[in-house]
């Protein structure tokens, strides 16, 4: 397990081959950090399906109006919502898009990224500056690694569970 300095700030997500550590990084995009921790309190991200996974590149995930089993998952609008609350503002920094790293997903507006995001397969350096970087995987990338392909899977694997660490006894 990794070792997780600040567990308020901390995402433990549970996938088909194990547990992924997420590290927030809340002093670079607070809204965005705050968005994760709120919706994985809410169990939101709970079943929601990877619904783009593209090799040598990302996992994308995170559609809670139209990719969880609960909101009868729809392999063609997933990708399309977010979730009850407000789209946030862009909050682009220096933090490049490097393997592990977390990335907003969002429409052509930078400021519509809501609950979706993407774990980068790779070092994908050309996405710097265009979208926001808000954590990074500090322990279990093998289990993202192992993510089903597909834009969309034909059997997409899920978030089974997201978890702020504070909150896991």
């Amino acid at each position: 397990m990794a070792d997780i300095k600040d567990p308020e700030n901390t995402i433990i997500m549970t996938l088909k081959d194990g547990e992924v550590v997420i590290e927030l990084l809340p002093a670079v995009a607070p809204k965005h950090s705050e968005r994760m921790k709120q919706l994985a309190r809410d169990k939101a991200y709970d079943n929601v399906a990877f619904h783009r996974v593209i090799e040598g590149f990302m996992a994308q995930t995170g559609d809670v109006e139209n990719g969880n089993m609960e909101n009868n998952f729809n392999l063609r609008r997933a990708g399309t919502g977010g979730s009850s609350y407000d789209d946030l503002p862009a909050e682009f920094s220096k933090l490049p898009h490097d393997r592990g790293t977390l990335g907003a997903a969002r429409s052509m507006n930078p400021n519509s990224a809501n609950s979706q995001f993407f774990i980068n397969f790779k070092d994908n350096h050309f996405l710097n500056g265009q979208y926001t970087v808000y954590g990074r995987v500090i322990a279990g990338m093998e289990h993202v690694d192992k993510i089903t392909r597909g834009e969309p899977p034909a059997n997409p694997d899920r978030m089974i569970t997201v978890r702020v660490a504070a909150d896991v006894q």
